[in-house]
């Protein structure tokens, strides 16, 4: 979570100068962001098509050139890659059960 706050904070930082010195962004956000969603999706394209050369699946492949965690990064709440969903909901449910007395289980 911390680098997508710093991540945050630079792009503030960045659109305050901006401003500052009366200048205009060099794309517009939506443009930018779609051109940067390209370069990702882009640079998976090679490992990906290679695993599918060798005979993998097309989410085979996806495992094993690790695109996915690529294009994502470590999710926020995600702490170690270990981390399954099932420990997630596992974690919850433990900590959202209260004990109820016996007397009042009836």
């Amino acid at each position: 979570m911390k680098m997508y706050l710093l991540s945050l904070a630079g792009g503030l930082l960045v659109g305050v100068i901006y401003s500052l010195i009366n200048v205009r962004s060099p794309a517009p956000p939506v443009v930018a962001l779609i051109g940067l969603f390209g370069m990702l999706v882009g640079e998976q394209v090679i490992p990906i098509t290679r695993q599918l050369l060798a005979g993998s699946a097309f989410s085979a492949a996806c495992d094993k050139s690790q695109a996915v965690a690529h294009l994502f990064g470590r999710l926020p709440g995600l702490q170690s890659p270990e981390r399954t969903a099932r420990s997630i909901v596992e974690e919850r449910t433990a900590r959202s059960t209260v004990d109820i007395p016996e007397e009042k289980r009836s």
